[in-house]
């Protein structure tokens, strides 16, 4: 199976617990790999045929922007399953970086596997 990825994209949302959390936006940065069997793109040279990852990252952005959860497990979870199902790839692997939650660490986050590779 073919690997499409994303690096470093960046959405900004209400994420976490704490209030002052709730009050203020925090960018997240996603590093994504979505198994993808890009054989007829190759042959055909046709976009049709492949993912498309500036419809992919729109629909993440767009996705992560309108949300407002409370736990980066649920965020990371729900998103993994939008790509999965919306974006029919059999297998995700999602990065989430929460730069700066903790004061200490220059990085924080989360990393899932969902789906058959």
């Amino acid at each position: 199976m073919d690997i499409i990825f994303l690096g470093g994209l960046e959405a900004t949302t209400i994420i976490g617990i704490y209030d002052w959390e709730r009050e203020t936006k925090q960018t997240l940065v996603f590093d994504i790999e979505m198994a993808f069997d890009t054989r007829k793109a190759a042959e055909t040279d046709d976009i049709q045929y492949t993912l498309d990852y500036k419809t992919v990252s729109e629909r993440i952005v767009s996705f992560v922007e309108k949300s407002e959860f409370y736990l980066v497990e649920k965020l990371i979870g729900e998103l993994a399953n939008l790509l999965l199902t919306e974006f029919n790839t059999p297998w995700v692997k999602i990065t989430l970086n929460k730069r700066g939650a903790i004061s200490r660490a220059k990085d924080v986050g989360i990393i899932i596997e969902r789906g058959e590779k």
